[in-house]
């Protein structure tokens, strides 16, 4: 099973401030809904609570929460308490791939496990107060880079970047 990761950040790994996001850009936002559709993913308790009522859970996705609280209940989700448990739970459903999406903490815990990170790298730095973990890029190799230029329906330019673990 791949394990992937998928992620926008600014430039200085900014993901997102007072539990939402930062940026409104369309485009990446259908990005992440075509390449997560059908599989397994993974957030944490308050990934998945900024996510607007009407979107929760993911629809055709197996939404699977990370939380350390016993009793948290999120109807349509699978709730699991570590990292470990929800990629066992994956594996046991014989996915193919697996999508790790945020907030910082799951991405910290679940980037030891990744073989690849979808990182939408937005060519700007944000004020923020949740960060992507620090990425040894040395260990992985670019699979695929495509640009989005800044336009009418999306203020910053970004790139829409696929590594490929090499090592480590």
């Amino acid at each position: 099973m791949k394990i992937s990761m998928i992620v926008a950040v600014g430039k200085n790994r900014v993901i997102g401030k007072d539990n939402d996001l930062i940026w409104h850009l369309p485009d990446d936002m259908s990005y992440f809904m075509k390449t997560t559709t059908g599989h397994y993913v993974i957030m944490g308790r308050k990934n998945y609570e900024s996510i607007p009522e009407k979107y929760r859970p993911l629809p055709n996705r197996t939404n699977v929460i990370i939380t350390r609280q016993s009793e948290y209940e999120a109807p349509g989700a699978v709730i699991v308490h570590s990292m470990n448990e929800a990629l066992d739970l994956a594996k046991e459903a014989q996915q193919e791939e697996v999508f790790i999406i945020g907030g910082g903490e799951i991405y910290s815990l679940g980037l030891p496990h990744a073989d690849l990170l979808y990182i939408t790298e937005i060519d700007e730095s944000f004020d923020g107060d949740a960060f992507f973990p620090e990425v040894d890029f040395s260990n992985w190799g670019e699979v695929s880079r495509i640009h989005h230029p800044a336009d009418d329906r999306h203020k910053h330019a970004f790139d829409f970047v696929i590594y490929q673990r090499i090592n480590g």
